[in-house]
């Protein structure tokens, strides 16, 4: 890639987004909420896949916010391949379209399937466990914003603990989702032993796309999860998608990684790890955690986890390493 000026600054290795001639995958006119992190993310994503295959990629879509916001009958703002799947199959129906292509002759057509922490998480949790199973060749990409955001911000398997949702309102002693409750995605892909699984977020765009140039080429099958913020869901403005998915990987809640097999092989480094409450204070989802009702427990237990998170996947090293 030759040198591109990207404002005051000489850029060799540039985003997909920062090219002028990107594919636009999901274009304008969609009606996605403002500071939609889901909507940037699909656009980061099959941008990078349709300049790492040539355009040469189809995307099977699950029911929910991303597919709403994108594709009200008569019109979409889809400029690939795209097929919308029920709420819970996509994963099934993309191995049928990669199955198809095969018998075709076109293996070197890649498919994505995507949806929602509510559509992987959950409703389709049957069908995506049997993709890994069978290890078809698929990519499958979870946009994971932590509730049912489409249908009014209700738990999902992928909500945080002490999050506030339309069915987790913290009353009394109840402090919100519990935190017993829940799915790991990534781990549980890692499980399946599958050639390839990845976690990012919208807030580093260089290693999101390095990650789907990689898995789209691979075969069998891949997952990739994504950190999404969603500012109606959240409570949070919505010029700070950005600032706040940043948050929940500085602080170690949403830590970054690759594996293959279903072991480790590399992970994003966290330079100076921030306090949880930096990430939790700005989201009106834990302002219950805060001011006089204060919970120092839930912040502890919130910490916590976050720091077995920087353990476990080795987030900070030795400085003179």
């Amino acid at each position: 890639m030759s040198h591109l000026t990207i404002g005051n600054r000489l850029e060799k290795n540039v985003t997909a987004q920062s090219m002028y001639d990107r594919s636009n995958s999901l274009t304008s006119g969609h009606r996605a909420c403002q500071g939609c992190g889901e909507a940037l993310a699909a656009r980061c994503i099959l941008d990078a896949a349709y300049i790492a295959t040539d355009g040469k990629v189809a995307v099977i879509n699950a029911t929910g916010c991303l597919e709403v916001f994108s594709c009200v009958y008569p019109e979409n703002s889809w400029q690939i391949p795209w097929l919308h799947s029920l709420f819970g199959n996509a994963p099934a129906v993309a191995t049928g379209v990669a199955a198809a292509f095969k018998r075709q002759g076109k293996e070197n057509v890649r498919v994505i399937a995507q949806g929602g922490d509510g559509a992987l998480a959950d409703i389709g949790m049957g069908c995506l466990s049997g993709m890994f199973d069978r290890n078809d060749d698929v990519l499958c990409v979870c946009y994971d914003n932590q509730a049912y955001m489409n249908t009014g911000v209700q738990r999902s398997g992928a909500t945080p603990a002490f999050s506030r949702t339309a069915t987790t309102l913290p009353t009394g002693d109840y402090l919100g989702n519990d935190v017993q409750t829940g799915k790991n995605l990534p781990k549980i892909a890692m499980a399946h032993g599958i050639p390839y699984v990845a976690t990012a977020s919208v807030s580093n765009i260089h290693d999101l796309e390095k990650k789907v140039a990689k898995a789209i080429h691979l075969k069998g099958a891949r997952y990739l999860h994504v950190h999404v913020p969603c500012p109606l869901g959240w409570g949070y403005p919505t010029s700070e998608t950005i600032k706040v998915a940043r948050l929940a990987v500085q602080c170690g809640l949403f830590p970054l990684f690759e594996a293959e097999r279903g072991k480790v092989i590399k992970s994003t480094p966290i330079n100076a790890p921030l306090k949880v409450e930096e990430y939790l204070k700005g989201q009106r989802r834990f302002a219950h955690l805060f001011g006089k009702n204060a919970s120092s427990d839930a912040l502890i237990t919130l910490q916590n986890i976050a720091d077995d998170n920087i353990r476990e996947y080795a987030l900070v090293g030795d400085p003179n390493e």
